[in-house]
């Protein structure tokens, strides 16, 4: 397991070092002198200078990924040039929200989307089946901003269950701060347990046609026993990678959701540094995006250990 485990971390140190260069690449083949956006209505040739010098963007690109990668290893992200603030500030009060939006839609999925799988497939051909098929296809099928539109109008302002806007700690209120993130956390986890519901599906059909699956049922073990000890567990490799990869999305994607429910959140923060050209604090973002998802996939990997212990056994050969 340890040597499973070491495997996977260098690999993910490795590609992260590689998302690094890529990031500061594609942040300085932007269009555009970010020397000009710092220097805002001082447009003039010597504050321009000032400026280049001050930031080191006179120096050549190696010795400025150097400087990038120094800071960035001590928690220092540089200042965003549309606030004068460190961007790593900025980055720890939207990053929660962020989170806070993802676990939820998470959990709305895992809950949702497997036990309608589970049911889909173990009542094959039955009335569950369809409804579960047609719940699905409507969530796939909806877009985003649509469906948090009509919550809005339906559950924040004709019936005012939920607030539509607006974000509060969980720790300063817990029960406005949930009134405020149900709806987000609906629509964007509802296109991911439509997601999950139909790839549990799929994995609990091959599983319950199994030889393993029959051999249980002969041994005379209870349904739910069969289902969730067998059928279930040998599912969730599939279920586990779907998951890896849609939470990845919904720290990343959420960026029409916070839009809707003015989320202070990291897809807010994102918008704001591209309309804004803070050069800054769009590099921290897509590089802290980048290490979201290799943490994630590194995430994914420990799990499949625990699910089936043959994939670290073949994983740390």
């Amino acid at each position: 397991m340890t040597k499973y485990l070491l495997t996977r971390l260098r690999q993910s140190l490795i590609t992260l070092f590689l998302v690094s260069i890529v990031v500061f690449a594609g942040i300085r083949a932007l269009p555009g002198d970010p020397a000009l956006a710092l220097a805002g209505e001082e447009r003039s040739p010597q504050a321009l200078d000032a400026i280049r010098e001050a930031y080191g963007l006179n120096d050549n690109i190696v010795v400025q990924y150097g400087r990038f990668i120094g800071h960035a290893l001590t928690g220092d992200l540089g200042n965003s040039s549309r606030t004068g603030l460190p961007v790593a500030d900025a980055i720890g009060q939207a990053l929660p929200v962020t989170l806070e939006l993802a676990a939820l839609s998470l959990l709305l999925a895992v809950v949702l989307g497997i036990g309608a799988g589970v049911v889909a497939a173990v009542r094959r051909g039955k009335p569950e089946e369809w409804i579960a098929n047609v719940v699905a296809l409507i969530g796939l099928s909806i877009p985003t901003f649509w469906l948090g539109i009509v919550l809005v109008l339906g559950f924040a302002i004709a019936v005012p269950v939920f607030a539509a806007s607006g974000y509060v700690p969980f720790g300063t209120d817990p029960i406005d701060n949930l009134r405020r993130m149900v709806l987000p956390a609906i629509v964007l986890g509802s296109g991911l347990a439509a997601v999950v519901m139909r790839q549990t599906r799929a994995a609990m059909l091959d599983s319950l046609s199994a030889d393993y699956v029959r051999t249980a049922r002969a041994k005379g073990l209870s349904k739910r026993s069969v289902v969730g000890g067998h059928a279930l567990r040998n599912s969730l490799v599939t279920v586990v990678t779907v998951l890896g990869l849609q939470l990845g999305h919904l720290i990343s994607g959420a960026v029409v959701t916070e839009q809707i429910f003015v989320l202070p959140g990291f897809g807010k923060l994102t918008i704001d540094a591209v309309f804004t050209r803070d050069y800054a604090t769009l590099q921290a973002v897509v590089l802290c995006t980048s290490a979201a998802y290799i943490l994630i996939n590194l995430l994914v990997d420990v799990v499949y250990s625990v699910i089936d212990p043959r994939i670290r056994l073949g994983g740390a050969r």
